[in-house]
């Protein structure tokens, strides 16, 4: 099948779906979103391991604000539901596979997202994590069930507060990355010939009963309704909009 957003390549029970919007800087739109649960679901009964990928320079970099401008010229609803893309990253999760994500370059707000929820994290020595929705009057309400998850309260709050970077060293320290190499390919490979001897079945089990151990599926209508109120608030928007149209952020005069 022809995706508009990623590429996918399947290699006996391995499902490698590479995040590829070189011309958005890998956001995340409805469409990504649709075609990686897509993907997902064929990799319901017989993959046993989703790696994600992104570009080089930039693994993900969150919410396509290009896209939400647009959508508003246009006069079109601009509030995105939250709900697809939680559900995308609860799949990631929960689901009967194991998930790696591979990161290289940038990885902002949304991205972290999609981090949090794998569960085992490779990255690069140019790996960089941030969540930056504070700068614009946002916090990332979805992505904290899941990040809170893996580095703990107190990590997760730190690097929503902060709004800047932490480099792929301090990430390994947290517990956001489980391991990274200047060589991460090379130790990609190494993960997937060890982790390819596991059965669907046990991992089908061991996924089900981490699932009922975690909260994400209780934090999800407090996730929701927190995402669709900053996003729709109207000051938010406008420097959202401006940024944009200009570069500037919101604090700048």
């Amino acid at each position: 099948m022809n995706y508009q957003t990623i590429q996918v390549r399947f290699q006996d029970s391995i499902c490698y779906l590479r995040f590829y919007r070189p011309e958005a800087n890998n956001t995340i739109n409805n469409i990504l979103i649709e075609e990686c649960m897509h993907v997902l679901a064929l990799c319901e009964e017989s993959v046993t391991i989703v790696v994600l990928e992104g570009l080089p320079e930039v693994f993900c970099l969150g919410a396509d604000f290009q896209g939400m401008y647009e959508n508003m010229a246009n006069e079109h609803e601009h509030a995105q539901n939250p709900e697809p893309l939680y559900d995308l990253w609860l799949k990631l999760a929960t689901g009967p596979y194991i998930t790696i994500s591979h990161v290289r370059g940038k990885a902002n707000a949304g991205g972290i997202g999609f981090i949090a929820a794998s569960d085992i994290v490779i990255a690069d020595q140019t790996a960089q994590f941030s969540l930056s929705e504070l700068l614009f009057g946002l916090f990332p309400a979805c992505v904290l069930p899941f990040l809170v998850r893996r580095i703990g309260f107190q990590k997760a709050n730190y690097l929503t507060l902060m709004t800047q970077p932490i480099m792929v060293q301090q990430a390994l320290s947290w517990g956001l990355v489980d391991v990274y190499d200047a060589q991460s390919d090379t130790v990609l490979r190494k993960h997937l010939l060890r982790l390819r001897r596991l059965s669907k079945t046990g991992i089908l089990r061991y996924k089900r009963f981490m699932d009922e151990l975690s909260d994400l599926r209780q934090c999800k209508p407090l996730a929701l309704a927190s995402n669709q109120e900053v996003f729709s608030d109207a000051q938010n928007l406008k420097g959202i909009f401006r940024y944009v149209e200009t570069g500037q952020f919101p604090w700048m005069d």
